[in-house]
């Protein structure tokens, strides 16, 4: 791992990397070459998920590294159509197998979806357990659960999840769901980190990066470092790639910090679904 790069411990001890990188819409077709120039700047911590439909290209370039599989910290998503046991199960050995791996580092129910299965989210993370109890997920955890879903696997089932993967940018702060994952030891990951890019012309945030010397992209990102916030933005691009690697030789100051902060527009700064709402199952 990268000594620029600092681990959050888990509450299931295992350490994760703060800055990873991330697959979300890249085609499977580029996703290796991403990935290869990701590793070679020096991500170690690699985001996918079944629905990105990539993760075939995520194995084949750590198998390309030649590096040693646990220089590696691989997550992955259950996709929303796999939601009952033994879907769970058999699409976790798919994804392994486009992995190319045994275990994976961890894996995550992607969506709640409350209006399919009877609202029965239990029933899958119960199924997660099992992945997690005989170490083909090094850790578990969940994404886009608000704090009713969060409390009601708390109530029902015997593992916390270690992570809480949720939208989180200067325009949907999400505060109070931050506060809830930490409140209750379960680790905060950012995904949409600049919003889509939205952010990024924001006067503030443009008139502190160049304070800072650096660009609106990176300061955005030392703003989630510094909130403590696990982030994996993503580019094809290398040198953004590279640039968005580059945020651990500086610091925002606390008026920095505050400034970009009060951007938070609360659900109308949200760029992707709303996890109450979101019951998109794929066909296939």
């Amino acid at each position: 791992m990268s000594s620029a790069v600092p681990d959050i411990t888990l509450n299931d001890g295992r350490t994760i990397p703060q800055l990873g990188f991330g697959v979300f819409q890249v085609p499977p077709a580029e996703t290796q070459k991403a990935v290869e120039t990701a590793i070679e700047i020096g991500y170690r911590h690699i985001d996918t998920a079944q629905m990105y439909g990539n993760e075939a290209g995520v194995g084949a370039a750590v198998a390309a590294s030649g590096l040693n599989r646990d220089e590696f910290f691989l997550t992955s998503k259950l996709n929303n159509g796999f939601h009952l046991p033994d879907d769970a199960r058999r699409s976790f050995d798919e994804t392994l197998k486009a992995l190319g791996t045994d275990h994976i580092d961890l894996f995550l129910i992607h969506w709640p979806l409350p209006g399919r299965y009877n609202g029965d989210f239990v029933q899958t993370w119960n199924t997660l357990e099992e992945f997690y109890r005989d170490g083909r997920a090094r850790s578990i955890g969940v994404s886009n659960f608000t704090q009713h879903h969060l409390g009601r696997l708390r109530a029902e089932t015997q593992v916390r999840p270690a992570v809480n993967q949720i939208e989180v940018h200067p325009y949907l702060t999400n505060d109070d769901l931050r506060t809830y994952n930490t409140e209750n030891e379960i680790a905060n990951e950012a995904y949409s980190p600049i919003a889509q890019g939205e952010v990024l012309g924001d006067p503030v945030i443009v008139d502190i990066a160049r304070q800072a010397g650096k660009s609106p992209a990176q300061v955005v990102l030392r703003w989630h470092i510094q909130r403590g916030d696990i982030i994996f933005p993503k580019s094809k691009t290398a040198d953004r790639v590279r640039e968005n690697f580059e945020i651990f030789d500086f610091e925002l100051d606390g008026s920095a910090m505050a400034s970009i902060t009060s951007l938070d527009r609360g659900e109308k700064g949200r760029t992707g679904a709303n996890p109450d709402t979101m019951n998109w199952i794929p066909e296939n």
